[in-house]
């Protein structure tokens, strides 16, 4: 992972009203491709640049949609079976018992 600073957006809980988009003053944010399981395009992060300033997080009207980590080297790490990998990862705020893979944002098994 390139960038020190991370945004993780929850696509689910992404309305795709682009307020984060607007606001981000260094334009590491755009629509993803896929829809959410509403049927919306939510906001995706590009994976480098941000600046960890908090716009899009300060900006969004969902709670818990977006979170912005200042330091992904201080995070924990697992080895997620989805990217076949180890990688850094967050809790989940609905469930702490579970840890989420920021790169694929699918449930990992500390």
């Amino acid at each position: 992972m390139a960038s020190k600073h991370f945004v993780f957006i929850r696509p689910d809980d992404c309305k795709g009203c682009g307020l984060c988009i607007d606001a981000c003053p260094v334009s590491v944010l755009e629509f993803s491709k896929k829809l959410n399981v509403m049927g919306y395009r939510p906001a995706h992060y590009k994976g480098e640049g941000c600046t960890a300033c908090g716009s899009c997080y300060y900006t969004c009207p969902e709670p818990g949609a977006i979170t912005v980590i200042r330091n992904v080297e201080g995070l924990e790490s697992a080895y997620c079976p989805h990217c076949k990998k180890e990688v850094k990862v967050i809790p989940d705020y609905r469930d702490s018992g579970t840890l989420t893979c920021i790169e694929c944002l699918n449930p990992v098994n500390a």
